[in-house]
């Protein structure tokens, strides 16, 4: 069975375990979910979804402590988490929507309801299939096998209305599989708002569509489709922004930032923490050039220090998106820097500025990445090489810094062996011995204590 290979031993193992004991108390057990999507795709689902029939919650819980360690996250309504086999377990929900806001829903679960009721409430078609492990039979009620196969974006029902985030959910999947959209879903989401969401579910979609999109140009353009740009206005305001052609024949900022997300896309190292990052400076690189772009008396287009006028408006969107300060810290220092390659490689600079400038962005193959994107995305122009970003590279090889920013040689502990007190003056000599280091100064912890003890 195609979908059931797809999934891991252990978990396999485990569904099979509840599918019987569930059998025997005369319920029955559906994969449900994107893991059935996913496994008709040949790809290893990372979660299991999966529904319970035909039992309360009350015997559920009891055939699950049988057998496996869970979490229980709604015994009201039935849902439970099997601990280390990332399974999650729930009867199925009646949900009604009872005011504006994203929480107001009143859910109950109920499980008599069928596999028919069940599946209505889903978002689209290609996530409302449902598979019985036990005797293989595939619960398909909106085709969504046809659209899968036909790579068509299709909601189940009018109840798609009910949850604005299905618009952020269609961006991610349209990305990561490449479906078009069929024109009556596009048309609803036309008229859904993200004002009821909170940042964190904004941004799990956002993470989505940077650490696991293919074409993620396709989900940009479908939030520009739906009308949904105007809730970044930071994204809209690249839409239309001009380029000198002989640098960028490929159109406007909105288009190049696409074709930066695609080549970003083929070149994701598979560490979750740093192709995000890097995902998302590529998306704010250019965010300045609105601000700053003019056309010269040679009628040449120009966006002078937009890598810089960038970052303020860079940390406006990613504000919008999570309240976690270090992605801010981490991203904004590749924004401003995203050109650094080049002209560090032009000057042939030393080891003092390829220093300075690992300190400044934490890990230099981070932002070579992003200026390689960065340059990839301005097709028809065929990038063959890279020599600024091998080069650098090779550089911040030599001094130890390719991925970390130089580590202080001199610590705290070091100005206390000098019988400074630790206060407020401890900082500022830190501060000036890194600065320092970076400028080559000393090599050694040995040199750095001799050097600070100068400055005393």
């Amino acid at each position: 069975m195609k979908i059931l290979e797809a999934i891991r031993k252990d978990q396999r193992d485990a569904i099979n375990a509840l599918a019987k004991d569930v059998k025997k108390a005369k319920g029955r057990i559906l994969i449900v979910g994107g893991s059935v999507r996913d496994g008709l795709l040949g790809i290893c689902p990372k979660d299991i979804d999966i529904e319970v029939y035909g039992v309360s919650v009350k015997d559920l819980k009891e055939i699950l402590l049988g057998k496996f360690r869970i979490d229980v996250v709604g015994q009201s309504f039935g849902v439970f988490i099997l601990k280390d086999l990332q399974i999650d377990i729930s009867i199925p929900r009646r949900e009604s929507k009872i005011g504006p806001k994203h929480t107001d829903f009143k859910v109950e679960g109920d499980p008599s309801m069928s596999p028919l009721h069940a599946t209505a409430r889903r978002d689209f078609t290609i996530n409302s299939i449902s598979l019985d492990p036990l005797n293989g039979e595939i619960i398909d009620p909106y085709n969504g096998r046809s659209d899968l196969s036909n790579k068509l974006l299709r909601h189940v029902s009018t109840a798609f209305t009910d949850d604005s985030l299905r618009v952020l959910r269609g961006m991610q999947l349209i990305a990561r599989f490449g479906l078009s959209v069929e024109p009556s879903t596009l048309k609803l989401c036309r008229t859904l708002v993200p004002s009821d969401l909170p940042k964190e579910r904004l941004w799990e979609e956002w993470k989505k569509l940077i650490l696991l999109g293919n074409d993620i140009s396709l989900g940009l353009k479908f939030i520009h489709d739906c009308g949904w740009l105007q809730y970044f206005p930071e994204l809209e305001a690249i839409v239309g922004c001009e380029q000198d052609p002989e640098w960028h024949p490929e159109g406007d900022v909105w288009i190049h930032t696409g074709h930066c997300m695609d080549a970003f896309a083929k070149q994701r190292i598979e560490d979750p923490w740093e192709d995000l990052i890097v995902g998302l400076a590529v998306l704010c690189h250019d965010l300045g050039k609105p601000k700053t772009t003019y056309m010269d008396k040679n009628q040449r287009i120009r966006s002078p220090r937009h890598e810089i006028e960038g970052v303020p408006i860079a940390r406006n969107f990613l504000n919008r998106l999570t309240n976690q300060k270090a992605v801010a810290s981490e991203v904004l220092p590749l924004v401003e820097l995203h050109m650094r390659p080049l002209a560090l490689y032009k000057g042939n600079a030393g080891d003092a500025a390829i220093r300075r400038l690992a300190a400044s962005v934490q890990r230099v193959d981070r932002l070579v990445r992003v200026s390689y994107a960065d340059q990839l995305g301005r097709p028809p122009l065929k990038i063959k090489q890279f020599p600024e970003g091998e080069w650098l590279l090779k550089k911040a090889e030599a001094l130890h810094i390719q991925s970390n920013a130089p580590k202080p040689l001199l610590m705290g502990r070091h100005l206390i062996s000098l019988g400074m007190k630790p206060g407020a003056s401890f900082n500022k000599y830190l501060k000036l011995a890194y600065q320092a280091q970076l400028d080559g100064t000393f090599n050694n912890t040995t040199e750095a204590i001799e050097f600070i003890k100068s400055k005393l």
